[in-house]
């Protein structure tokens, strides 16, 4: 099937065509056209399907042809995402896909100073893209207006709750029209999801790509049992391997990422973090550098990787193993995209074991162990607190009776 077939408009087939796009992936194929018809839609496909496309193409061609006459554009259409990298890539999409359409769009997140972004809003446009709380902040200062919202995106709507932003979901849905197209996307559909989805969705259509929680099928996985101390030792060894020329390594923190750039660093591998404390412009100097592979090593936390979206990305890291299942998911999601190989290497030591365990019951497989290397898990059981006695507590009563024990 090509695009042309679900009876796409064709200003946005030639930006397509040029884009490279001729094919639809699954969840376009089946998304596109619920959309068009102008039905709500729960969407559930894995990271790096084409999820982006699948509502931004509709949305151009239903905007285009209902096209307003009125001097000011008024936005019609909000897509509300967790995170600035990935709200920065869905404009990008709007704006190649669209851009024989004649419509606008901009991108405001938080990190940044707000002039720029309230001025573009202040001359109009027809599309928003927008995270969470930058967006309440400009709606409060009286810079954006919902009224005229005609579709609603949600999505990556389960890190949405893993950030916990469902209050400022909700306060976003107060604002909105009743009256409107709902589209909610989400890689996982855990029963807090399908909860949520239920206030957003009126009757909606489901798309569900692939079962909730399975790993990409292209992504080979392998489990590195490893002492903690041992970690840094062992990620040095692997990424000797000449062909790894870039790697996307995970932690659970961000000291934790700067920690092990400064390990990368002091072996001559260049290497740059990416996370919640760095600058918006820092963080986007060091995705460049990535993609443009002048870094060989980029770090990440979990919440700032959302949207990093990287072609040929072969090799994801988990240096440390996640507490929450559903992101490992998420994680080796990063490569293995469009169909393309991916690798993806875990590191777990005892404490992790845990973790381990609800992830493989989650994605219905035993990662595949290696155990060719040189840094082995000798230490197989975490350390935990010493068990405490129980004393009952000391009172006059029972210091007598004790008096009175020893007597006899």
């Amino acid at each position: 099937m090509e695009f042309r077939s679900l009876k796409i408009i064709d200003p946005i087939l030639k930006s397509l065509h040029e884009e490279g796009y001729t094919t639809p992936t699954p969840v376009q194929e089946q998304a596109i056209p619920i959309v068009l018809q102008g039905t709500d839609l729960l969407g559930c496909a894995q990271t790096g399907t084409g999820k982006t496309a699948a509502f931004a193409v509709p949305i151009l061609q239903l905007l285009s042809v209902n096209r307003t006459n009125e001097k000011k554009r008024k936005i019609r259409s909000l897509i509300v995402t967790p995170t600035r990298e990935l709200a920065i890539q869905i404009d990008e999409s709007f704006k190649a896909y669209g851009k024989y359409t004649g419509l606008t769009s901009t991108v405001v997140f938080g990190g940044v100073a707000q002039g720029p972004q309230t001025t573009i809003l202040q001359r109009g446009i027809d599309i928003l893209i927008a995270t969470p709380g930058r967006l309440l902040d400009l709606m409060g200062q009286g810079y954006i207006s919902l009224k005229e919202i005609e579709i609603f995106v949600l999505d990556e709507a389960d890190r949405m709750l893993n950030m916990g932003f469902i209050h400022d979901v909700k306060k976003i849905l107060v604002a909105l029209p009743v009256k409107r197209q709902s589209l909610f996307f989400s890689a996982t559909m855990a029963p807090e999801i399908i909860k949520l989805s239920d206030s957003i969705l009126h009757h909606p259509s489901k798309v569900m790509v692939t079962p909730s929680a399975t790993t990409v099928e292209t992504v080979q996985q392998y489990l590195y049992f490893v002492d903690k101390g041992n970690k840094n030792a062992l990620l040095l060894d692997v990424l000797k391997d000449p062909k790894i020329r870039t790697a996307l390594v995970f932690t659970r923190t961000k000291h934790g990422a700067d920690k092990v750039v400064k390990v990368l660093l002091r072996n001559d591998i260049k290497a740059e973090a990416i996370h919640g404390n760095k600058g918006q412009n820092a963080r986007q100097k060091a995705l460049s550098n990535f993609k443009e592979k002048s870094t060989r090593v980029l770090v990440a936390t979990d919440i700032a990787a959302r949207g990093i979206d990287v072609e040929d990305m072969q090799f994801v890291i988990n240096f440390e193993i996640p507490n929450v299942p559903e992101t490992y998911v998420h994680r080796i999601g990063r490569t293995g995209r469009a169909g393309a190989d991916g690798t993806a290497f875990s590191f777990c030591d005892a404490e992790e074991k845990a973790y381990l365990k609800d992830i493989e019951k989650l994605i219905g497989m035993k990662i595949p162990v290696r155990d060719d290397h040189d840094y082995p898990l000798i230490d197989h059981h975490p350390v935990k607190p010493p068990k405490q006695e129980f004393r009952k507590p000391y009172s006059r009563q029972t210091a007598g009776a004790n008096q009175n024990k020893r007597r006899f």
